[in-house]
């Protein structure tokens, strides 16, 4: 399925109700979707191909083999995601009842998700395979938090982030 364009995109925001002004309030940058990616394996909770473009795939094997090598397993749960996924993700929260402005808390605009870059991931621990804020509770997160950036990969989303989304410390991705 071809990417969507920005104005495609816009005209979905619209639908959807997401702010035309939604990346400058959120100081959020626009993520063009990759077709760079290669696979990482199967995510840990669903068993789906995940994809990350070949230099976050790469960055991300060696910290997991340096991660394993010091006693911990970190889970990759969830890679690339196209905008149109990001829509359905949206449509799916609306139709469970749930307001634009809750979603948006917890999930980033079509067209904004770092998700689209193929350079972000989500990641888990084998007792937390969930996007969960429990997840800042294991030595999966504290290795991450020690360790991430030195494989190039940051926390988008700590507590209190200027973006107003809420703290994620499940998602992580690789700076280019």
């Amino acid at each position: 399925m071809p990417a969507l364009t920005r104005n495609q995109l816009r005209a979905l925001h619209h639908e959807l109700g997401i702010p035309a002004n939604y990346g400058e309030v959120r100081h959020l940058r626009w993520q063009r979707e990759t077709r760079a990616l290669v696979s990482i394996g199967r995510a840990a909770d669903d068993g789906q191909i995940l994809r990350l473009t070949p230099e976050a795939a790469k960055r991300w094997k060696i910290m997991r083999r340096c991660a394993d090598d010091d006693g911990v397993d970190l889970l990759p749960l969830s890679g690339f995601r196209s905008a149109a996924r990001q829509v359905e993700i949206i449509r799916a929260k609306l139709a469970a009842g749930q307001t634009i402005a809750e979603i948006l808390q917890l999930v980033a605009a079509p067209g904004y998700s770092e998700h689209h870059s193929g350079r972000a991931l989500d990641i888990g621990s084998p007792n937390n395979l969930t996007l969960a804020r429990s997840f800042e509770h294991t030595c999966e997160f504290r290795w991450l938090k020690k360790h991430a950036q030195n494989f190039a990969f940051f926390l988008s989303y700590p507590r209190r982030n200027r973006h107003g989304i809420a703290y994620e410390p499940w998602h992580w991705s690789c700076i280019p």
